[in-house]
């Protein structure tokens, strides 16, 4: 007598099953990854725009303080700005 050949069914995925969710994961990556670079130079010129502005109000208040208006060295030194601020600042400025 022949012996019947059993079938195991193993539980997993196959080779296709894993190349196609690959290639799913590819295409989706290709579509946002554009869109993030974009939103980041959003983020940039916004937050460049805000120091700008914290800048020019603190320089607003030093004025209002001592009735003079500061460099931007006085203003570090006096802690109305950080060093983090100050350097932004400059930064943006060329």
């Amino acid at each position: 007598m022949k012996k019947k050949k059993q079938r195991i069914n193993y539980k997993g995925f196959t080779l296709l099953e894993m190349l196609v969710v690959l290639l799913i994961i590819s295409v989706l990556i290709l579509l946002f990854v554009p869109n993030l670079s974009k939103h980041k130079e959003g983020v940039d010129k916004k937050g460049n725009e805000a120091i700008v502005k914290i800048i020019e109000t603190q320089m607003d208040l030093y004025v209002m303080e001592k009735n003079q208006t500061p460099t931007l060295e006085q203003l570090l030194k006096d802690e109305y700005i950080t060093q983090e601020q100050f350097e932004k600042y400059q930064a943006n400025k060329k």
